[in-house]
């Protein structure tokens, strides 16, 4: 006999408690608790109830496995992935091998890169989500890490010269505030030495090294729209501008520069002259360059290139999916790979003897898995395509997942806007999760997530993810157009998908709720501010309440970052627009049931953002849940904790979304 959803238990559970649990005014002093070791504080939130954890617990045990690097020799792959609280390194040594487990911190570790010429691994790792990475590096059998970098500062954006004696990173450490170039010799840390002062506050990273590591290929990054490349000479300082143009910006990003075979010419992406980045030789003597792939009308996401500097690789981000290409570095042809899943490919790292490519591959139904492409004799042969791990996608039927439906809809002026949909089996209508990423520069692709298969299978919601205006993968474009004073048309945006759905016989316009973190908790508060009465309620993890304060209060090592995209507060007639627009100064529109979850050590969108919003609906008698987790940043990077708020999620859209009376409002 079928065991009954948990939607079914809930409506039970509504059915004996409902008056207590989907009270609409929230009592004056909330009942505040705590969680995981005092780690997770609830405010004004009931108790889960039975069953719901249990029935969540396959969803929340699904594992993913990202690609580090190659071992030295090429005869494994180091790889990132989770057994226990946080992600750590583990070795695979053979297709479909063990999981051997490297490191064991508290913390989750990333940025992992092998040291040339050992199998010491570099790795960043920050304490409670503060994003204050420090670098260390950990060799072969040894039970500890040395820690390369000050402890206070940030650092990231870290790459080895080919020797593997010196290292080239980004940090603050020279006052906090700015993102310079350092230098390193990795025996002798003291010596670090400034390479690069950042003259403002856009952030400078190091991209690649010279073989005979007299050169370094760096980025500044001003915008998204907004980016440079560099070569500084390392004995000197002496930086000479490559691409981009201060005058008249261009975006120089997602490949950050390349040097060729010999060091002569340069690999890099750019949208100059054209809607999208497309990537590009140099030829630095010359100052000749070559437009490779100059009618693939989509952004170039990803560039390797071997260790000899014979075959190369690339992606492209082809509407939301990877499309990956192998690359002649020497005549410039190039192929599609043929017989890779459709969805996203990330890391491409070539073997140390450029023989194969190891790739991270995820798809609307399965999660991330490393994966090795063989190489035939020449630049352009792909041969099988082998997998390498095998995550558990805790023991559910990863057949029954859903795949989403790319469409478009028209939005107020009649731009069209894209968004992929999830569609539940059944004829409806389903109530609907708009899920709205964040950025705001960012895109949803359609990656595997547990958490949406979960609302569709459990909940039996369609699930919609809108790139609204100012999402990236469109063209740069469409990229601006929610810049400054245009900010609210992205808001407008979602009216227009209210719309639609309206017109969708499968989809119950009248139970949709919105759901978003960083700027997309923003956009949950701005529509609960602009279309409450076609609401249910939202969603809203660590996101924005008001610009001004969030600018004032972000960290200083990306203030002036933040204020190329959202304007500068402290000009008087944006600092009022801001604030006009802020869903903060619109508290009392807000008059639908809101879920609040931030991080306390938050270092880009501080835990006041969350505090004054919650505080705000309090006073006007709205209903709030809060959670906050004191040992966490910009999200949840620990799985009790990211557990809990799936928990609390589920019990929320249960209790507003799926009941089919009309909800009340205060």
């Amino acid at each position: 006999m079928p065991r009954p959803t948990l939607a079914a238990a809930v409506a039970v559970l509504l059915l004996a408690h409902g008056p207590a649990l989907a009270a609409q005014g929230a009592p004056a002093e909330p009942e505040t608790r705590t969680l995981n070791d005092g780690n997770l504080v609830l405010s004004g939130m009931p108790e889960l109830p039975d069953g719901l954890t249990e029935r969540l617990e396959p969803y929340q045990n699904v594992r993913s496995a990202g690609l580090a690097d190659w071992s030295e020799r090429g005869a494994s792959i180091f790889v990132t992935t989770r057994f226990g609280d946080v992600p750590q390194i583990h070795r695979v040594d053979a297709p479909g091998g063990a999981r051997h487990q490297i490191t064991f911190y508290e913390e989750p570790v990333g940025g992992v890169r092998r040291r040339p010429g050992s199998e010491e691994l570099l790795f960043g790792m920050d304490e409670g989500g503060s994003e204050f990475v420090q670098l260390y590096l950990l060799g072969p059998g040894a039970s500890t890490a040395r820690r390369l970098t000050d402890g206070s500062s940030r650092n990231g954006s870290a790459v080895f010269s080919d020797d593997g004696r010196l290292l080239a990173f980004s940090s603050t450490r020279r006052d906090g505030r700015h993102n310079d170039i350092w230098l390193m010799p990795v025996e002798d840390t003291a010596a670090a030495r400034l390479l690069v002062e950042a003259p403002d506050g856009s952030f400078w990273g190091a991209a690649d090294w010279s073989a005979d590591g007299a050169r370094l290929l760096v980025i500044q990054y001003v915008s998204v729209a907004d980016s440079r490349l560099y070569v500084v000479d390392i004995a000197t300082g002496e930086r000479r501008l490559l691409a981009g143009d201060p005058e008249n910006p261009v975006a120089v990003a997602g490949v950050g520069g390349t040097f060729d075979a010999g060091g002569g010419g340069v690999f890099y992406a750019s949208d100059e002259g054209s809607e999208f980045r497309r990537l590009r030789h140099l030829d630095l003597e010359s100052g000749e360059e070559r437009v490779i792939g100059e009618g693939i009308p989509w952004d170039v996401q990803g560039f390797s290139l071997s260790e000899d500097g014979a075959r190369a690789a690339f992606s492209v981000n082809e509407g939301g999916v990877s499309r990956p290409y192998l690359l002649d570095p020497r005549s410039f042809e190039y192929r599609p790979v043929e017989g890779i899943p459709t969805g996203l490919v990330g890391g491409g790292r070539f073997s140390p003897d450029g023989g194969r490519l190891a790739l991270t591959l995820n798809t609307p139904k399965t999660p991330s898995d490393v994966f090795v492409l063989e190489l035939g004799a020449g630049p352009l042969d792909a041969g099988a395509l082998e997998r390498w791990t095998f995550s558990e996608v805790g023991g559910l039927d990863s057949g029954s997942f859903i795949e989403p439906e790319l469409i478009a809809y028209a939005s107020f002026d009649g731009m069209e806007i894209p968004a992929f949909v999830y569609r539940p089996p059944g004829p409806g209508p389903h109530p609907v999760v708009i899920s709205i990423h964040g950025g705001p520069e960012g895109q949803y692709r359609p990656a595997f997530s547990s958490a949406y298969q979960s609302w569709i299978g459990e909940l039996g919601a369609a699930l919609i993810a809108p790139n609204v205006r100012g999402s990236s993968g469109y063209g740069k474009t469409y990229l601006t157009l929610d810049n400054a004073r245009l900010r609210e048309n992205s808001v407008r945006d979602i009216g227009a998908l209210l719309d639609w759905i309206a017109t969708q016989p499968d989809l119950d316009e009248d139970r949709v709720m919105v759901f978003g973190g960083s700027y997309g908790g923003y956009m949950v508060l701005a529509s609960l501010v602009h279309f409450g009465d076609r609401l249910r309620g939202g969603v809203d993890i660590v996101g924005i309440s008001d610009f001004v304060t969030f600018l004032e209060n972000t960290e200083d090592y990306r203030r002036d970052l933040r204020r190329v995209e959202y304007g500068d507060e402290r000009d008087p007639e944006m600092r009022e627009f801001l604030t006009s627009i802020s869903p903060a100064t619109h508290a009392d529109r807000i008059v639908t049931p809101l879920f609040v979850a931030q991080g306390q050590n938050d270092p880009r969108v501080p835990v006041t953002e969350s505090e004054q919003i919650v505080r705000r609906l309090r006073e006007n008698g709205r209903d709030v849940w809060y959670m906050n987790a004191l040992n966490e940043g910009h999200g949840y990077g620990k799985k009790e904790n990211g557990d809990a708020l799936r928990d609390y999620t589920a019990l929320f859209f249960r209790e507003h979304l799926l009941r089919t009376a009309e909800v009340s409002r205060r």
